[in-house]
């Protein structure tokens, strides 16, 4: 792989562009298996640069130099200071909210610009997708200037928390006399608070932006609890965002993630090791034995008994080994660059891992029954505990990220297809950046280059469970899909509102129905695959076919068992699904209601 150029598939672009869709899907999911997204390592050296000098060293240098604390590179004189902790969720948050952290660049199809975030939410007229309709002066779907306003207040109320002094705190001077440099005004931290709800209440997309569902409840105890109980705190949270990420992985989907996640890692040079993740390369790529192994040995097991022993140990050397497991646990999740690219957040949870289990060790009176009083410590794990448990029974009702469903594969997602040239119609709609194919090639690639670059997007989603049942549902509804462009969901997204991570529920109908509004595609030029994540146990997933032009015009259901059996190209046609409601029904139906009742006029 070249440090400037991509590792582009070895097709001929003329012939392969006039091949049939899922043949497309067969070479280039091989593609990935071999080579992931191709990406020029320039791609993966800024994403690098990034995170050590602008999040890393940037990070550190502003907690330390407005805390009165020693330079970033005396690590033992900072590491362990409650302030430098806070001050490091308060810049991840800033990061996260303005859109240079996660989502961000390349590999989330950011290319030209390569930020999102605050280039849409900062401008009056994009896309704005409120996540409740009840709730009052939330309605209509573009932003205002009064949104631009609290979404502005929101980073500046961020800054200011990040960059004021610590203040004395008398409960952490009764553990650490010695201490000097405080912690943040809790008075500082109500402003984020207060505005990252309102702005959420808003828009759904900047409160999952900012991370709201894990940091919201970090920034409530810093400014409600004593720093005992807020450091237990702490604890639980972070150990819920675990334990909730390892027990979404139970069930089929999630070994179909960790093999072509491996092959997108620049740090697994061996093709050999990239095949072996699959049961028989080139013939079946379905997971074999080593990706189960990896997603349920080093995956499931690892996310969920190694937290809990970190939670519940009083043994110094138990704890230093489960502390090293979880580190190194992120430090391979930013190795392997997932699309999101949640790099920040991975280096976060790994500092918060030693800052939170060493740096304030159980032994020490902070394990979670030391909690005063100890009620206190149920009443916040049943809070932080209630959107996981209702998104894995009811994924409808709640999000990808507040159900912690973080890389389990159990993910609600797209596909759109346009009918030839209809794609330019979402040059119409009120957005900062130009569609994808267009970013690619104003980033240098030639037109088919980048529309086969785009492809390799879908046929990484074939490679998960819910890409085949997309793909039979559009082969089983569109004749001319061979003809058709179709693209990622996800990407997409991130073209239209600023932001995407993993997360269906910001390209669904409402989405759908606000670029339709500005678009306006006839009948037909936009169908897009849309499918909910699986409720815990139910063995289907339920999907929509969408019209962007009529609205939803078919619902049913799939087995995951027959998704993730099949290979990504389909070779035994669509797999079976089960239509439970049609448009074309339902209008059949109300002509022959009319027809009756003019039957009974006569």
């Amino acid at each position: 792989m070249s440090f400037t150029k991509p590792d582009l598939p070895p097709v001929d672009p003329d012939t392969f562009l006039t091949k049939p869709l899922m043949e497309r899907m067969r070479i280039l999911a091989l593609d990935w298996a071999e080579n992931g997204f191709g990406s020029p390592r320039m791609v993966h050296t800024i994403y690098i640069a990034k995170l050590i000098f602008l999040y890393a060293i940037g990070g550190i240098t502003i907690a330390t130099m407005t805390s009165g604390l020693p330079a970033f590179w005396h690590v033992s004189e900072w590491w362990n200071q409650p302030i430098v902790y806070q001050k490091a969720v308060l810049w991840t948050v800033l990061l996260e909210t303005i859109g240079v952290a996660g989502s961000w660049g390349p590999l989330a199809g950011k290319v030209k610009p390569m930020t999102g975030g605050i280039l849409f939410w900062a401008r009056p007229g994009t896309i704005r997708l409120r996540p409740w309709r009840w709730v009052p002066f939330t309605a209509g779907d573009r932003r205002t200037w009064g949104d631009v306003v609290l979404y502005v207040g929101l980073l500046v109320s961020l800054a200011i928390a990040l960059f004021s002094p610590g203040v004395h705190s008398d409960s952490l001077s009764a553990v650490m006399p010695g201490n000097t440099s405080g912690l943040v005004r809790p008075a500082l931290i109500v402003a984020p608070i207060a505005l990252l709800v309102l702005v959420g209440l808003r828009d759904k997309t900047i409160f999952l932006a900012a991370r709201g569902e894990q940091y919201l409840p970090a920034l409530v105890f810093f400014a409600a609890l004593p720093f005992a109980n807020m450091i237990i705190a702490l604890k639980l949270l972070i150990v819920v965002v675990w334990v909730g990420a390892g027990f979404s992985k139970f069930g089929k989907h999630f070994s179909n993630v960790v093999p072509p996640m491996v092959s997108n890692s620049p740090f697994v040079p061996s093709k050999w090791f990239k095949r072996a993740q699959y049961r028989d390369f080139p013939k079946d790529l379905r997971p074999s034995r080593v990706a189960d192994f990896m997603a349920h040995g080093n995956g499931t097991v690892v996310e969920i008994v190694v937290p809990l022993i970190l939670l519940f140990s009083t043994n110094m050397w138990v704890t230093l080994a489960a502390a090293l497991i979880m580190v190194g646990f992120h430090l391979f999740i930013v190795s392997t660059f997932p699309l999101a690219v949640p790099l920040e957040w991975n280096v976060l949870f790994a500092y918060a891992t030693v800052f939170l289990f060493l740096g304030f060790p159980n032994w020490d009176g902070y394990a979670p029954w030391e909690m005063s009083p100890p009620w206190l410590a149920l009443i916040i794990v049943a809070a932080l505990l209630f959107f996981p448990i209702l998104g894995n029974l009811r994924p409808d009702k709640v999000s990808f990220l507040p159900s912690m469903r973080q890389y389990a594969g159990n993910w609600a997602s797209a596909v759109w297809a346009f009918a030839p040239g209809a794609e330019t119609k979402l040059n119409q709609v009120t957005r900062s950046a130009g569609n994808q194919i267009d970013q690619f090639v104003a980033f240098g690639y030639e037109p088919q280059w980048a529309e086969i670059t785009l492809q390799k997007t879908i046929a990484w989603r074939s490679m998960h469970s819910q890409g085949r049942g997309m793909f039979s549902l559009l082969l089983t509804n569109l004749p001319d899909i061979d003809t058709r462009t179709v693209r990622e969901g996800e990407f997409l997204c991130n073209s239209l509102i600023g932001f995407n991570f993993g997360d269906g529920h910001l390209h669904n109908e409402d989405l759908i129905r606000a670029v339709q509004s500005q678009a306006h595609f006839e009948p037909g030029e936009a169908v897009i695959a849309w499918v909910e994540s699986e409720a815990f146990g139910s063995g289907v997933q339920h999907y929509k076919l969408i019209d962007a032009a009529l609205g939803v015009i078919e619902r049913g259901t799939w087995k995951v068992a027959d998704a993730v059996s099949e290979q990504p190209w389909l070779p035994n046609g669509p797999i079976p699904l089960q239509v439970t409601w049609t448009l074309a029904s339902d209008q059949n139906a109300d002509r022959d209601q009319q027809d009756r009742g003019h039957g009974a006029l006569a």
